[in-house]
């Protein structure tokens, strides 16, 4: 947010507001996702851009493996997890493209770079 606030290229943002509807395959029923950020940039062009942001840790942002192991709770809620996620990110994206704005997935790594993860700038 701080970022946001900051950056002379963003011309306007806000925080879960923006709100995309999606199916899940898990109860086979709409939902309503609230994205974490809508942000609009100015390019050195003068153009207007719009993106929605997703913040998610690392670990969540890829299919889990299940290998040949007994399916534990935790597995289940990470598998159960992702097929929730990808349907959120699926509809966000045909959400965006509708629109001519982006969308992007961003995790720790994106914000705070590489073995900085529990130490915020």
């Amino acid at each position: 947010m701080q970022y946001c606030d900051l950056n002379e290229s963003i011309v306007g943002w806000s925080s879960e507001e923006v709100v995309v509807p999606y199916w899940s395959p898990l109860d086979n029923k709409p939902h309503r996702y609230y994205v974490d950020f809508w942000v609009k940039t100015m390019t050195a062009e003068g153009k207007e851009e719009c993106m929605l942001i997703e913040i998610k840790p690392r670990n969540k942002t890829s299919k889990p493996e299940l290998g040949n192991k007994k399916m534990t709770r935790a597995k289940i809620n990470e598998m159960r997890d992702w097929i929730i996620n990808s349907s959120k990110w699926e509809a966000a994206e045909k959400f965006c493209e509708a629109r001519g704005w982006k969308f992007k997935v961003l995790t720790e790594k994106d914000i705070f770079g590489r073995g900085k993860e529990r130490n915020a700038p």
